[in-house]
Parts: structure tokens; C-alpha cells; sequence
């Protein structure tokens, strides 16, 4: 299995949806596509960015790749293990 973000083989993906749920099921809305990635990217998207953001602004998996801190991100996390924890950093 291949996280669909940072590309890297792993064991277990998680499910994250694009649009959070928060802002579908309190409108009773279909909570919309969703990515599978590793544990680390889903962490990282959730601390650098609020669910407000992630609805209004990254709401494609292009979108969230191609911000500034998450493409940093993705360019340090390609090169590590996928099986070694990582901790999630807020960065700059």
C-alpha cells in the first residue's frame, strides 16, 4: 500500500477525509472524497492546518500537496523509513 501523498510504501494508511467531516455532518451533507494515507501525512495535515482551512482552501489532495508547508513536509518525509514514528512539527 502507497500513501497517496507522500508516496511512500506502508503497512497501514488511514483514511483522511478532504473535506472534514466536521463541516459535513453538521449540514447532514455527504462528507465527500477521501485519500488514504500513512499516519504520519495525516497527522502532520491536522497540525498545521485547521478544519476551516483544510474545507475552504485544500480540499483536493493537489491542493494539499502543493502548499508550502506541506510540500516541505513531503519532500523530508519521502526520504524516511515508513516504518519508523514520526512526530508531527508545526514548523515555521
Amino acid at each position: 500500500m502507497r500513501c497517496q501523498l507522500c508516496d511512500r510504501a506502508c503497512d497501514r494508511l488511514t483514511l483522511h477525509h478532504l473535506t472534514p467531516r466536521q463541516h459535513s455532518k453538521r449540514k447532514k451533507q455527504d462528507p465527500g472524497p477521501t485519500v488514504e494515507i500513512c499516519a504520519a501525512c495525516h497527522k502532520q495535515i491536522h497540525v498545521l492546518f485547521e478544519n476551516a482551512y483544510l474545507a475552504r482552501e485544500l480540499n483536493t489532495l493537489e491542493k494539499l500537496a502543493s502548499h508550502p508547508q506541506m510540500a516541505r513536509f513531503l519532500i523530508w518525509i519521502r526520504k524516511q523509513d515508513a516504518n519508523k514514528r514520526i512526530k508531527a512539527y508545526r514548523g515555521r
